[in-house]
């Protein structure tokens, strides 16, 4: 099971607003330098649409990575956002939480890791779903 630690972020009054680059950046061969910027971003208008019902949270483990969520990834999770069939979610399974494909139809979570098992959603179990993984955040350098 993925361990889910809370982070507490605190959002500025003035929003960070960063450049964005009118240039994709290829990730193969490099093109001409483009010095040309769009406009300035705003992370918390492009990662969080409800804030007053969005959390953040990091990740341990490693039953997700099909999903490209790695240990030490930061997910953003959106308690607004109605849980539809095959969401990633953060659920309270027994009063531990953790991250998982939601399956409605077989009614269970589903790791994207075929090492670990499913996780069965009886009848009258005790199974919360705190909200959708909208977004992850991860850091390549510490």
């Amino acid at each position: 099971m993925i361990r889910i630690e809370p982070l507490s972020i605190a959002i500025p009054a003035d929003r960070l607003l960063i450049p964005l680059y009118l240039s994709s950046v290829p990730a193969g061969f490099p093109s001409p330098a483009d010095d040309y910027m769009d406009r300035e971003l705003d992370l918390l208008e492009l990662l969080v649409r409800h804030p007053a019902a969005t959390f953040f949270c990091r990740v341990t483990g490693d039953s997700m990575l099909g999903a490209g969520i790695h240990d030490g990834d930061i997910l953003i999770v959106d308690r607004a956002v109605k849980p539809v069939h095959g969401d990633v979610v953060v659920a309270a399974v027994a009063g531990e939480l953790t991250c998982k494909y939601l399956d409605l139809h077989h009614r269970r979570l589903m790791p994207a890791n075929e090492t670990y098992t499913p996780i069965e959603i009886a009848e009258g179990s005790d199974l919360i779903i705190e909200g959708v993984v909208v977004n992850s955040i991860r850091c390549h350098r510490g």
